[in-house]
């Protein structure tokens, strides 16, 4: 029996309050109990459980003034009563009784849900009480005895009904396009038995109710198209995002590159301006998007014709001021190719301090020995550039890997001067001569060249 020490005993066991009325949900299912009582002190109650239990009645349920769900599910209960005092109740659940009629509700008035399935009723007037409870929004008569089809006018004058389940009767099968007559007459239905209607559903039945269903077929089709065209819309809308996304990001990463070129090129231009024509071709070869970033015009260097040793003149009998405009021209244009800077102290800024520098090489090599001044400059570099310090990391960024046998030719070939114009005369033996390489090349002057000479 439910008495006061085993609702107390409950309450500890469930970790609930020992004072009766601060609790506000109570668990008293599947305890077996076949009778309510002892309710009185649980005034605070707002949820009882009930669940499985042998009660045959609703009663002494008066002190629960603040009760709001009550579960009486899986029980004997063959009739609803004894609820007036229940004024703020909200959900009453009495599946699985043996409930013939539905009764006693009316005064309910705060009542939205009603679950009585699984129970035993049958007619139109079993269920005749549910107009005068207005404010239920979800009705369960699943799996009841219903076959009267008229219930429908029942069920019409409940002006909250949005959950309405008639699963397992029999007038399921009575009402003719049962879905769509149930749409159709009960205004404000969101979920009917198993699934919801949605207002797709809605527009096609009240047109079948108007057109039948070429009427339904058209209305259905419409929302198909327009269906579609939203689902398009949001694929264009983020196909358009997207594209966005990346034209933002292709114009960044212009921008930064623009930038890059601007600060790093600049410099690498104005060395490159002063690199020899050799080295600028090669660079230009190497990074062809220089080309674009660099407005000056590469000039591609010009063949010169190979000399040979028989058909230079004697110097001797020439003076520098007799070469043509031409010829000067051209020497002062090509000042970093060395020609006779092999045997010379100083470039050939003046012609008559070249004079003066080829008549004393020639005075010292007809002694002893030639000193050490006259080989002393000869990889010195012909000209002082403006941005020297700039030329190493520029070459190391244009040109190839030093162990590279295409760099190790260009270099090779660019290192290897012209054939001298003066030449030298040697009075001791070749081999006691401290000579640089690029004096003992073997295209260079022979011995008995210069012993004629």
């Amino acid at each position: 029996r439910m008495t006061k020490k085993i609702l107390q005993d409950i309450c500890k066991q469930q970790k609930l309050y020992v004072t009766p009325y601060l609790n506000d949900t109570l668990y008293l299912h599947y305890k077996g109990f076949d009778r309510l009582e002892n309710l009185d002190e649980y005034t605070g109650l707002r949820c009882l459980w009930l669940e499985c239990n042998r009660l045959t009645k609703i009663e002494n349920l008066e002190a629960l003034t603040e009760l709001r769900c009550l579960y009486l599910q899986l029980n004997l209960i063959s009739k609803i009563e004894n609820l007036e005092p229940l004024q703020k109740l909200a959900s009453l659940n009495i599946n699985n009784n043996f409930v013939k009629t539905i009764e006693n509700l009316s005064c309910l008035k705060a009542l939205q849900t009603l679950q009585i399935a699984h129970n035993k009723l049958q007619t139109l007037e079993d269920i005749q009480h549910l107009k005068e409870c207005p404010s239920i929004s979800v009705l369960d008569l699943s799996h009841n005895n219903l076959s009267d089809p008229s219930i429908i006018t029942v069920l019409e004058t409940m002006p909250n009904l949005h959950v309405l389940n008639l699963m397992g009767n029999q007038v399921i099968k009575k009402i003719a396009n049962y879905r769509k007559t149930l749409t159709v007459r009960l205004k404000v239905l969101t979920y009917l038995d198993d699934r919801p209607v949605f207002p797709k559903d809605r527009a096609c039945a009240e047109a079948w109710a108007v057109g039948g269903l070429e009427a339904e077929k058209a209305e259905r089709e419409k929302w198909e198209t327009r269906e579609r065209k939203k689902i398009q819309d949001s694929i264009d809308g983020l196909a358009a995002i997207r594209q966005k996304a990346e034209e933002k990001k292709r114009q960044k990463c212009m921008e930064e590159r623009g930038t890059s070129a601007e600060c790093g090129n600049g410099e690498a231009t104005d060395v490159l301006e002063d690199l020899p024509r050799e080295e600028a071709a090669t660079a230009k070869a190497v990074l062809p998007e220089l080309d674009e970033c660099n407005e000056a015009e590469w000039v591609k260097p010009e063949t010169l014709e190979k000399l040979y040793l028989d058909e230079l003149p004697d110097l001797e009998d020439i003076e520098v001021n007799e070469f043509p405009p031409e010829e000067e021209v051209f020497l002062q244009q090509h000042e970093y190719h060395p020609r006779i800077e092999i045997i010379s102290e100083v470039t050939n800024d003046s012609d008559s301090a070249l004079e003066e520098n080829n008549r004393s090489a020639f005075e010292n090599s007809g002694g002893g020995g030639a000193p050490a001044a006259i080989f002393s400059n000869v990889c010195k570099t012909p000209k002082e550039h403006e941005k020297e310090h700039l030329r190493p990391l520029v070459e190391s960024f244009l040109m190839e890997p030093a162990n590279s046998e295409r760099y190790l030719g260009a270099k090779d070939k660019r290192a290897t001067p012209m054939k001298p114009l003066i030449q030298e005369v040697v009075t001791e033996p070749r081999d006691n001569l401290l000579l640089s390489p690029a004096c003992s090349r073997p295209d260079g002057p022979g011995e008995e060249d210069s012993q004629a000479t």
